[in-house]
């Protein structure tokens, strides 16, 4: 009687281990989790148009932060009267070198009747229009994400007096109110008689721009809140008999981040014209102090005989506006990989 045949033996792997039978080689690799952080990193990495967006944001910050440093290499500040001081305008305060008096010691020329540099004026416009739209983000932010939490979670007699005191808010017809009650916020704080310090022409614009600013991030965020506290963790973490402010920031909270960032890279830019708006109409930061809107109430008088003025600060807003709005667009898209631009 023959013996069966046995199989021959599998060759044993490099290194002299033998395989154990039923497994593979690539079962040793340890396989590692990544965060939903890093896989919306990973997805961002891949958008270009985002990746150059964030490049042109951040730069515009750094150079609102370096603006001092920025001057004092260039050897300008945006006060000094360079063209009157050196004969550098006519009669007509235009500026006598073509182009808007652009040379190699005044790389984007003079501002028409004072004579000062645009550089070092539009680099420290932009840091005051950024530092102001900032500050209005970060406040409107928080308000309306614990206003929202609070009505989406509460419900009951909270949501409702909050949600009609929001819907209150919304009648306020924003750049109409933005117009009227700036000169009167900052007649409670000085005297029509006295001289109106530069801080208390910004403290007036952050608060009226807050007041009327943080309504559509409240009801956003109560949306999510809804649809998320009947969900099972929420309800495990209510019989467990957790307090309300812990299943809020502990379990509602970090699920709502995304939407929080990607609203927040949407309100900054419009908060941005928002502060160049009320400055262009006479009722925002007020002259000397460089803004971007007063460069555009300057360069609007002077376009006919001098358009170069305009120039450099309309191509730098239009430039940050599409790049924050297109940053905005392409972290939505990282955070969330179901929605379709």
């Amino acid at each position: 009687m023959t013996s069966p045949t046995r199989p021959a033996p599998e060759p044993a792997p490099p290194g002299g281990a033998a395989a154990t039978p039923g497994t593979n080689i690539r079962d040793k690799i340890p396989l590692a989790g990544r965060s939903p952080g890093q896989l919306a990193w990973v997805r961002f990495k891949r958008d270009k148009t985002g990746l150059l967006c964030a490049a042109i944001v951040i730069f515009f910050i750094v150079i609102a932060l370096a603006a001092p440093l920025i001057a004092r290499l260039y050897g300008k500040n945006p006060y000094a009267l360079y063209g009157q001081d050196r004969g550098l305008l006519n009669s007509y305060g235009i500026p006598i070198k073509p182009n808007g008096g652009i040379d190699g010691q005044f790389w984007f020329g003079l501002e028409p009747q004072l004579g000062r540099d645009v550089l070092t004026l539009l680099i420290y416009g932009i840091r005051t229009s950024l530092f102001i739209a900032l500050v209005v983000t970060i406040l409107s932010i928080t308000l309306g994400v614990l206003l929202g939490l609070a009505q989406g979670y509460l419900g009951g007699r909270t949501d409702f007096f909050l949600g009609r005191f929001s819907d209150l808010m919304l009648a306020f017809p924003q750049q109409l109110f933005f117009i009227a009650f700036t000169p009167v916020i900052v007649a409670l704080f000085v005297s029509p008689r006295d001289e109106e310090p530069t801080y208390v022409r910004v403290v007036a614009l952050v608060i009226v721009q807050f007041v009327l600013g943080w309504m559509s991030v409240g009801r956003l965020v109560r949306a999510q809140v809804l649809s998320l506290r009947t969900r099972e963790f929420v309800e495990a973490a209510q019989l467990s008999g957790a307090s309300s402010w812990r299943i809020i920031s502990r379990e509602l909270l970090p699920n709502i981040w995304s939407t929080i960032l990607v609203q927040s890279t949407l309100l900054l830019p419009v908060n941005v014209t928002a502060e160049a708006a009320l400055s262009f109409l006479g009722v925002g930061i007020l002259p000397p102090t460089p803004d971007w809107g007063l460069l555009f109430q300057q360069g609007s008088r002077y376009y006919e005989s001098d358009v170069t003025f305009m120039f450099f600060p309309g191509i730098a807003m239009v430039i940050f506006v599409i790049a924050f709005n297109l940053l905005g667009d392409s972290v939505r898209d990282a955070l969330d990989p179901k929605t379709v631009r």
